[in-house]
C-alpha cells in the first residue's frame, strides 16, 4: 500500500468559546489547499481511498482534494484521525490494507508521529513536522510499525509550485 499523509490546510485560529473541532479553513487556506491539490495531481499522486478526520478543517481539506480529482473517491471519515494516538490510527488503517493507495487527512502532531511509527517503529523515532497542507508519502509492506519506506515529503509550497 502507498499511504499519502496530508495535513489539513490553514484554519481559523483557536479562540475562547470556539470548539476546536468546528474550526474551518480560512479563505486563504482554502485557496492554498486548492493549489496544493492541483500540485498533487500534476505530480501524479493517485489514491483509491480518501480518509479524513471528522474535524471541520480536515474534512474541508479532504473535500478540496476530492474535488480536484473530479470528486472520486469521496472522502470517508476515520474517527481515529481526529486526535488519535499513532497506534490507534495504525489499528484503524489495517482494514484498508487491501487498497493500493490511500490518502489520509488529519492533524499534527499525530500525523508526524504516525509517519515516524511506520518508518522507525517508534512515534518518537524521527522528528518530522508537516506544515499545514504538507504531504508525506510512505510505501508500506504491511500496515505495521517499521514497515514503511519514505517515498517523499512535499511542503505546501512545493505542491503549489507543482500545480502551476
Amino acid at each position: 500500500m502507498i499511504l499519502h499523509v496530508l495535513r489539513h490546510g490553514v484554519a481559523e485560529e483557536t479562540a475562547p468559546g470556539i470548539d476546536d473541532g468546528a474550526r474551518r479553513l480560512t479563505l486563504r487556506g482554502r485557496a492554498k489547499m486548492q493549489a496544493a491539490a492541483k500540485g498533487m495531481r500534476a505530480f501524479g499522486i493517485g489514491f483509491d481511498l480518501l480518509l479524513t478526520s471528522p474535524l471541520a478543517r480536515a474534512a474541508e481539506t479532504a473535500a478540496i482534494v476530492a474535488e480536484s480529482y473530479g470528486g472520486a473517491p469521496e472522502p470517508r471519515e476515520l474517527g481515529a484521525l481526529a486526535h488519535g494516538a499513532p497506534e490507534d490510527v495504525l489499528r484503524a488503517l489495517r482494514p484498508y490494507a487491501r487498497h493500493e493507495a490511500v490518502a489520509i487527512v488529519g492533524h499534527e502532531p499525530g500525523l508526524s508521529r504516525l509517519a515516524s511509527l511506520l518508518l522507525t517503529g517508534s512515534p518518537e523515532g524521527i522528528t518530522l513536522t508537516l506544515k499545514k497542507g504538507g504531504l508525506v508519502t510512505i510505501e508500506l509492506g504491511a500496515v505495521a510499525p517499521r514497515a514503511g519506506t519514505l517515498r517523499w515529503l512535499l511542503t505546501p509550497r512545493m505542491l503549489r509550485r507543482l500545480g502551476r
